[in-house]
């Protein structure tokens, strides 16, 4: 045998392992094989990949959840089906960093700010932290003050209870009505430091009623007085 016909052979005897070992590995064509899927073709058209219905498990919407979640601190802090919760979840809607508590904590270091600046005469701290109706009001009642040559020493003991009692929405302000019941030493004295108002040693119980607001559109977030008044239990 030439060499010629050995190579010959030799290609033909690696052509037929070739094809044994890709009929292995692909297979053979019997005409019962599934047509090639159209990938352009949508999946709801394609029979056999169209999932059982009975085996699809529907996910919440993620607004809803989302809605559920942002409630979870209102419904802890007023029980749900009552008109404050329902006035607090209308709060939250129209201003979605509304937090009750976070609110209550604001309001309480602010009430005893605003005691004390008024304790003072201190009108710059006053100017930032109530409306203009009302800082008119601590203003002329200052102002009398300092006319009379009287002043006031105040020690602000701490506050026992701070409680939202109202919130409703007028237009696009938001209000809030807190009942605050804080303790305090306050005694006033006139020009010749005789002692004519209050208790300078004994702490008293003051109740309030304070209403703040601020308009929800605004990107301001602070919140300021915008009424006053005194509960006697």
């Amino acid at each position: 045998m030439g060499s010629n016909d050995f190579i010959t052979l030799f290609f033909l005897v690696a052509a037929v392992l070739i094809f044994f070992q890709l009929r292995n590995v692909l297979g053979r064509r019997t005409g019962n094989e599934k047509p090639p899927r159209d990938l352009y073709t949508p999946r709801d058209a394609a029979g056999a990949d169209t999932p059982d219905a009975s085996k699809v498990v529907t996910l919440p919407r993620r607004d809803t959840a989302v809605e559920e979640d942002r409630f979870a601190a209102i419904d802890a802090f007023a029980p749900v089906g009552t008109s404050l919760n329902a006035s607090l979840r209308e709060m939250n809607k129209a201003d979605s960093s509304f937090s009750p508590k976070e609110f209550v904590d604001g309001a309480r270091m602010a009430y005893e700010m605003i005691v004390m600046a008024f304790a003072d005469g201190d009108r710059k701290a006053l100017k930032s932290l109530l409306s203009r109706e009302v800082y008119d009001g601590f203003d002329a009642a200052i102002s009398d003050r300092e006319a009379k040559g009287e002043k006031v020493k105040s020690t602000f003991v701490g506050i026992d209870k701070a409680e939202i009692t109202n919130a409703e929405i007028k237009g696009s302000e938001g209000q809030i009505t807190v009942r605050i019941i804080s303790q305090l030493i306050s005694a006033t004295y006139d020009k010749a430091d005789k002692l004519i108002d209050g208790d300078a040693e004994n702490v008293a119980e003051v109740n309030d009623l304070w209403t703040f607001a601020r308009d929800t559109r605004s990107r301001d977030p602070n919140w300021k007085l915008v009424a006053t008044e005194s509960e006697h239990e």
